[in-house]
């Protein structure tokens, strides 16, 4: 939902646009073949929502629809400014559409109060039972009998907060409404970007809501929000100095923010977020579905995988889709996406994605032409190669364990020895960062970042395998089954899984200054489990101190094929920051806690035959 592609892009670039005309690749090509118009489009409950049309002038033939409805603004605002580009890409632009951008309900320049993901409804008994199905359900109508030469076919696309609004249009089960493609999109605002597994993603959600925050009222507005000014580019040091998460209020926001507050108020997954959760709603949907993730999105790939995942199960019969690629969050979408940070892909893979597949699905399904494309599209990385399946994950992958060892060593085959552990000391007051430069936003590069700066810290455990004497591809979700030991009552427990290079590995073009591929450890997946929360997100639990304890959590699907000469390594930490906020390492609610509140704690991993910890990975055979 948030961050850098939609602080960067939907906000700061829209909202620069308010007033001035935007200048884009297709800028003029656009002004030359479309005509603009701008409606107030009435909803049943008698909200209005601003819309801007952009229709082809040549009016000889009929046009499919392309919808994008947004929280991030429809800018420019007037019917003499003209987006920089229209639809997903340039090629539709080109092709010939009618493109529609919607202000969602409560944001800009459309009536209503806006809501984080707004609950979406099983039932719709009166006018004023409304949410973003209905309201995708009125749009479509109004725009049916309102914009000439349209053929009655309607796609709906978005990525990330669009994304979310793109999965709720599934609900308005229009007949009109034929294609769908939601892109990162925000499945379980919880579990996407509030909260991983319970613990809170600080860094991005922090400078975030300032500049989402343009209006708290019914008020329509073109004003824009304000950019958090923290002073230092040193994200470290300022979230340090700033103490707990309380004080974000105390010292910043002074509880002027509606949805910062929201997330605060609610650290458990209660029904706040339980009502945001749109995986409950997708069945009985008859709309062919695109949906598109990265593997490297830090943002919303919970969503984008298990927004098929549940698609896919609960609509058998229904056309579904799914592409996986090298991109961060959005990074389909422009660019070549040859490279993040250090690591190169081999070759661009935005292009293919845009023509092969993006296009070829809309086109196919508004335009009546051919479509050959297989169910599953993913890029297997390691390798860099595009692969096709029948289904996700790959009916070859076969379940294995992948055991921590003893003396650091990582292996399929179980442990031996009876007894095991190791332990290190974490203090919340000196935590792991997640990065090893200076930063003051949720730097996209940690997703493929070397990890070599943790190896070397004694609070971070490492394990890994003998150099590989064969390829070992990984293919679908990871689980970690870890057996722990505290002496505080609550620990996060971060868990990575790294490519290491060999020594013989040379830098590539995209290779950063100072930096050096051989020995790189590269990081293919990782993510975070606030320990109290192992039994369950809606009731957390104390740890016994000194218990063995099990900790499962899922750290989400890859693809990624760990070559020959390489070896696999996993690392184990409590702290990650400021990606995530710091646990006191005390069983209390973290929101409220006090500076003082944070202590160390001393944690244990058991490598033992009777106490084994290990990942449950899918290797394909």
């Amino acid at each position: 939902m948030k961050k850098l592609l939609l602080i960067t892009l939907s906000v700061l670039l829209s909202a620069c646009c308010l007033q001035a005309q935007p200048k884009g690749p297709d800028a003029d090509y656009i002004k030359a073949n479309y005509i603009k118009y701008e409606y107030q489009v009435p909803m049943r409950d008698g909200k209005k929502l601003f819309t801007s049309v952009y229709v082809p002038k040549d009016q000889t033939k009929k046009y499919p629809i392309m919808m994008d409805r947004t929280p991030y603004s429809v800018a420019p605002y007037g019917v003499d400014l003209y987006k920089g580009g229209l639809g997903p890409s340039s090629l539709f632009v080109h092709d010939g559409y009618i493109f529609v951008y919607q202000d969602v309900r409560g944001r800009w320049m459309s009536e209503g109060i806006f809501e984080e993901m707004t609950p979406e409804k099983e039932v719709h008994k009166t006018k004023n039972d409304v949410d973003e199905g209905t309201d995708t359900y009125d749009t479509i109508d109004w725009l049916l009998k309102h914009i000439p030469n349209n053929t009655g076919k309607v796609g709906v696309w978005g990525i990330s907060y669009p994304g979310f609004y793109t999965t709720a249009a599934l609900l308005s089960r229009h007949p009109a409404l034929v294609a769908a493609s939601p892109q990162a999109p925000m499945a379980d605002l919880y579990r996407d970007d509030a909260f991983h597994n319970g613990a809170f993603m600080l860094t991005a959600n922090f400078g975030f809501y300032p500049g989402f925050t343009n209006r708290q009222d019914d008020k329509p507005t073109q004003r824009r929000g304000s950019r958090f000014d923290a002073g230092t580019e040193d994200g470290y040091d300022f979230f340090l100095r700033m103490g707990s998460v309380k004080n974000t209020n105390d010292k910043y926001y002074k509880d002027t923010i509606r949805l910062w507050n929201e997330m605060l108020d609610h650290p458990n997954y209660d029904q706040h977020w339980k009502d945001r959760n749109v995986l409950y709603h997708l069945h009985d949907i008859k709309t062919a579905v695109l949906v598109t993730g990265g593997w490297y999105d830090a943002e919303d790939l919970y969503g984008a995988i298990n927004t098929y995942k549940t698609l896919v199960k609960e609509n058998p019969k229904t056309p579904v889709y799914f592409t996986m690629g090298p991109w961060v969050h959005g990074g389909w979408s422009r660019g070549d996406g040859d490279h993040l940070g250090d690591v190169s892909f081999g070759g661009p893979t935005g292009p293919f994605y845009r023509e092969k597949i993006e296009f070829a699905f809309f086109s196919h399904y508004l335009k009546g032409t051919e479509l050959s494309l297989e169910p599953i599209s993913t890029f297997e990385t390691g390798i860099n190669q595009w692969k096709t399946y029948k289904t996700w994950p790959p009916k070859e992958a076969i379940d294995k364990n992948l055991y921590l060892m003893p003396g650091g060593k990582l292996s399929f085959d179980a442990p031996a020895a009876g007894e095991g552990f190791d332990e290190f000391v974490s203090d919340p007051n000196k935590p792991v960062p997640f990065i090893n430069t200076i930063d003051n936003d949720m730097k996209r590069e940690y997703m493929t970042g070397d990890q070599r700066f943790a190896s070397q810290r004694p609070d971070v455990l490492t394990y890994e395998t003998d150099i590989l004497d064969k390829d070992i591809t990984l293919a679908g979700n990871i689980w970690a089954n870890l057996k722990v030991s505290t002496t505080g009552t609550d620990a996060d427990w971060i868990v990575k899984v790294i490519d290491v290079y060999p020594d013989s590995t040379k830098n590539n073009k995209f290779t950063g200054k100072e930096v050096y591929l051989s020995g790189y450890q590269q990081m293919v997946r990782s993510e975070a489990m606030r320990g109290k929360f192992r039994n369950g997100f809606d009731k957390p639990e104390a740890f016994v101190p000194g218990k063995v304890t099990p900790v499962n959590f899922e750290l989400q699907d890859v693809l990624h094929t760990f070559k020959k000469g390489h070896r696999l390594m996993v690392q184990v930490q409590s702290t990650w920051f400021p990606l995530i906020d710091r646990n006191t390492q005390q069983f209390q609610d973290i929101m409220k806690a006090k500076d003082t509140d944070f202590k160390k704690a001393t944690h244990k991993v058991y490598t033992s035959k009777d106490e084994p910890s290990f990942l449950k990975v899918r290797v394909m055979e």
